[in-house]
């Protein structure tokens, strides 16, 4: 990419846009920060959020910018074709990103910086971030918000006291028998399963390598395709 002088209002200049991307009404904050192109569409732009957050692009999805809805076509947007450029976004505008028209995850997006694109650095590109990503389909900010408080809860701590006392039984105690009793060994299941269901819960953070791994390997192109319709 070219080293161009970045002026906001040139909607063709080839520049880079510092956003930070958060959803909102979720406690722990999750949020982003990203540059990307300003020759990015907004198409794109979607495929990018949800490789950074962390979705997979299973919903539909619309943005909202100066009052006007673009995204899939089921929700009756506009087509998401438009160019960030395109929009003269100003240092500290804010827009909002809407994924799963379900569950309803709303993120603000606030434009941060125009900055010179750097000579052999690539974009986009995630440079910072807090908080994980919210399971799919969990029920939205206030399913998230109750599922994490169980998960976090008594009987979690109760099912893992269960798992530390029989692993303390089985192997520091040589007694593996006990998994041959079919009541033992059923609790011991149960109480792995109940686990594993809490796990999505008990995450809050993220990988920033992790996230730019899969932005250079390209994912965000294969997400922005899905779901638009």
């Amino acid at each position: 990419m070219p080293d161009v002088t970045t002026d906001p209002l040139d909607g063709n200049s080839c520049s880079i846009l510092q956003l930070k991307v958060r959803l909102i009404d979720i406690s722990p904050m999750t949020w982003r920060r990203l540059l990307v192109p300003t020759t990015m569409t907004l198409h794109d732009l979607h495929g990018v959020f949800q490789v950074a957050i962390g979705w997979r692009s299973l919903h539909l999805f619309q943005f909202r910018i100066h009052a006007v809805h673009y995204g899939s076509w089921d929700l009756g947007a506009e087509m998401p074709d438009r160019t960030l450029g395109s929009f003269n976004l100003r240092d500290g505008d804010k827009f909002v990103y809407e994924y799963d028209m379900t569950d309803f995850w709303e993120h603000e997006v606030r434009v941060e910086a125009w900055i010179r694109p750097q000579p052999r650095k690539r974009y986009p590109v995630c440079i910072g971030g807090k908080g994980a990503c919210p399971p799919e389909d969990c029920g939205g900010p206030r399913g998230y918000d109750e599922r994490r408080a169980q998960a976090l809860g008594l009987e979690a701590f109760e099912d893992m006291d269960t798992i530390a006392d029989l692993l303390d039984q089985i192997v520091l105690q040589s007694q593996p028998h006990l998994l041959a009793d079919e009541a033992i060994r059923w609790q011991l299941e149960d109480t792995l399963e109940r686990n594993r269901a809490r796990e999505p819960f008990w995450k809050d953070r993220f990988s920033r390598r992790a996230v730019n791994a899969r932005l250079h390997a390209g994912d965000h192109h294969v997400f922005k395709h899905q779901h638009l319709c």
